[in-house]
């Protein structure tokens, strides 16, 4: 196959050609007319969502946090590129390799508002996060400044580099019920000192799902002199929003995750006047210092997992950004506002419905976070994760578009009756 004649193939093979999309049309032909908050309580249309994913019967399934996993028409491409890769073999990775992995990274710089040029393709957030973290010119005295809340293999980095340059970092802790957004920003600016030369933030609080005010924080610490990186790991395919509005310098998501792309797959983005100040992790001097594919060298990897990215993003602009967002935070208040005020409950997610969306977290005082956990899959065959560290306790509940409200009706009676309510 010719590379012009491959690449006009890949455009043109999207999920909207395939059966499952054709069931869910007469439900998007309606959805339209609908504000997406009128959306997100539109049970047929979700129910006729569920229909497209295959669904393990043996438990509830609310620990998509950690994995999302693929509707069946994402799955099915994958399987499709798989093949096709197999097919082609060394001819794929010698002709149209990383015109397509371009072509994937500014489509996903186009989905957050990027520029082209400003996007790579990872396996994950952790890998995109410390190839920041890493590749930063560090002196011994240089400061950082993150929470305890963030994700600890970030945190591990940091310390990797203290143990390395001699640099220092400084940890604080975010409360789970801030009063306003004054008092984040006002937590991060008291901790910088002209010493201060990275600060990392959490967009989500992956154990709690609180949405912290970036765009604040960055422009506080911008007037500092201070660059942010964001862990947006939960965001991505979750929450609809444009980078250029938070005025980040970098920011790494988890694509695996809210976009249910496959297992291994990530994104970067750094903003184009910080490109040539990081070192590459991986020797690479082929591309010149202000190109971010210095950044990208991966050597020979699974190149199919690339290209259904694309097919997430067209599934997930087919169920309709703002329209999924809805549906996220409407499920997260459904359970939530049933159990927040019960004895014996508490709910280490902020009440506010702007300060999160789909991920919550909520604990039985009279039980440990993996007792709570235990319990709910033996007893009530549900699934999710124990938090017990950072200053949360409870178990974190995440929903996805196919959960239903019978579903979190079951949750909502398990924490009831664990907690003697």
């Amino acid at each position: 196959m010719k590379k012009r004649t491959f690449l006009k193939s890949l455009a043109g093979s999207t999920l909207f050609s395939t059966s499952l999309y054709r069931t869910l049309e007469p439900y998007l032909l309606g959805m339209d007319q609908m504000t997406p908050q009128e959306a997100a309580e539109n049970e047929e249309f979700w129910l006729a969502v569920r229909r497209t994913y295959r669904l393990k019967p043996d438990y509830i399934n609310l620990e998509n946090g950690y994995y999302c996993l693929m509707p069946q028409d994402i799955e099915s491409r994958y399987m499709d590129h798989l093949r096709n890769m197999n097919y082609q073999a060394s001819y794929y990775m010698r002709t149209v390799q990383w015109d397509n992995k371009k072509a994937v990274a500014d489509r996903l710089a186009a989905l957050i508002g990027a520029d082209p040029g400003e996007v790579i393709v990872t396996r994950n957030t952790t890998e995109s996060l410390d190839t920041v973290i890493a590749g930063k010119h560090w002196q011994s005295g240089d400061e950082a400044i993150m929470a305890e809340q963030d994700y600890g293999a970030m945190v591990n980095q940091f310390r990797l580099m203290a143990d390395r340059y001699g640099m220092v970092n400084k940890i604080l802790s975010v409360p789970n019920h801030p009063k306003d957004d004054g008092e984040i920003v006002n937590l991060y600016a008291s901790a910088i000192t002209p010493k201060t030369k990275l600060l990392m933030v959490c967009h989500m609080v992956n154990i709690t799902g609180q949405i912290l005010p970036i765009r604040k924080i960055c422009d506080m610490a911008h007037s500092k002199g201070v660059e942010v990186m964001v862990d947006g790991a939960h965001m991505i395919g979750h929450v609809d929003f444009n980078i250029k509005d938070l005025d980040c310098d970098y920011y790494g998501s988890s694509l695996h995750k809210w976009l249910s792309c496959p297992l291994g797959t990530g994104l970067l983005y750094v903003r184009k006047d910080k490109i040539s100040g990081l070192w590459p992790i991986y020797g690479d001097y082929g591309p010149a210092a202000t190109d971010i594919a210095r950044l990208n060298h991966t050597g020979t990897h699974p190149c199919h997992s690339d290209l259904a990215i694309n097919d997430a993003i067209d599934y997930y602009h087919m169920i309709g950004p703002q329209r999924k967002e809805a549906r996220m935070r409407y499920l997260q208040q459904y359970w939530t506002s049933q159990v927040r005020d019960l004895t014996n409950v508490v709910v280490n997610t902020p009440r506010d419905p702007v300060r999160s969306c789909g991920i919550a977290n909520a604990g039985v005082t009279t039980m440990t976070p993996q007792e709570m956990a235990d319990t709910l899959l033996k007893k009530y065959r549900i699934w999710t994760v124990a938090i017990d560290g950072q200053d949360v306790h409870g178990c974190r509940i995440c929903p996805n578009v196919y959960t239903t409200r019978d579903e979190l009706d079951v949750l909502v009676q398990a924490i009831r009756e664990m907690s003697g309510n």
